[in-house]
């Protein structure tokens, strides 16, 4: 006689078959990243600058992240936009218009404008004009490739069009603010919010070679890309260090269960900011969405002599 799985039944397997398919897709992932790195490190013996482009373009290329003019979000719809010019590269804006306080959103690594869409409604209950930007080679900015010195060029174009007074980065984005605000100190900006941002570019370095399980070797060449292409040494370039330098008030908050970027992280910036606050989030991730939190950060953004908030 046949059987049949009643519905309980049904229901407490498919969670399982489901955690057994993304357990396969980690592992071939798994697998793949291995194989990516043992072809790495066997050329670093005997093409070495192919190598070190090779694993460059691995670090710096978006996979994900891209708009189209014809299929936007909803979110993006129906806004003012702006596509500006800098050198050979073009990048996108997006505005939702409201009072004369301006707000600038930075969004993170393989995202868009769009990641704001939970963010913008608790915004807007300020009045407040919002502008959201397309990083480097994301949404509909130009380019391939990502790097943080130009996201901080195309930062400081809108900032010099916008004059916002508030800039909020998330992940990548508030290391890019981060560097920003180190690099133009002088700007329209008073008031910043980074939202589970890396601090140490080499960091980031010593977690992509362990993932792609990479050789001493290519860490050597890969410093020196990083010094040719960008004049500073991976240790130099750190959000901590930055941060030491800032007059602006800031608030920084990261989340314990970040799986993305480290908690320690976010925790290096805060520590040499004077004049800032750092909250410390649980069970959110690394997306940072949280009506809680964003009651915090309006009350840091829009009271007058906001004190450090206690948590």
């Amino acid at each position: 006689m046949a059987k049949h799985f009643s519905p309980n039944l049904k229901s407490y397997f498919l969670p399982l078959e489901k955690n057994y398919v993304l357990g396969i897709k980690k592992g071939i992932r798994f697998i793949t990243l291995k194989s990516v790195g043992s072809y790495i490190n066997f050329l670093s013996y005997v093409r070495p600058q192919k190598a070190v482009e090779l694993s460059y373009a691995l670090f710096s290329q978006p996979r994900i992240g891209r708009l189209q003019k014809d299929s936007l979000p909803k979110v993006l719809r129906n806004t003012e936009t702006e596509t500006f010019h800098h050198n050979e590269h073009h990048f996108q804006t997006y505005i939702w218009k409201g009072n004369e306080t301006k707000i600038l959103l930075v969004h993170g690594w393989e995202s868009n404008a769009s990641r704001w869409k939970k963010t913008l409604p608790h915004l807007q209950k300020s009045g407040s004009t919002i502008i959201a930007i397309d990083a480097p080679a994301h949404g509909q900015s130009s380019g391939k490739e990502f790097n943080v010195p130009l996201y901080a060029e195309f930062i400081n174009k809108a900032v010099e069009k916008y004059q916002p007074t508030i800039i909020i980065g998330h992940s990548i984005g508030g290391a890019a603010c981060v560097y920003h605000q180190y690099l133009f100190p002088n700007t329209s900006i008073n008031k910043m919010v980074i939202l589970g941002a890396p601090s140490d570019l080499k960091t980031l370095i010593d977690n992509y070679i362990s993932m792609l399980s990479l050789n001493t070797k290519m860490f050597t060449l890969l410093e020196g890309k990083f010094m040719n292409r960008f004049n500073f040494k991976l240790e130099d370039f750190s959000g901590q260090r930055f941060a030491s330098q800032f007059n602006v008030s800031g608030l920084i908050a990261h989340d314990t269960s970040d799986k993305i970027v480290a908690f320690e992280e976010g925790k290096k910036i805060a520590s040499n900011w004077k004049n800032s606050q750092f909250i410390e989030t649980k069970g959110l991730g690394h997306g940072m969405h949280d009506d809680e939190l964003y009651e915090k950060v309006i009350a840091f953004l829009f009271t007058e002599g906001s004190e450090p908030l206690r948590h």
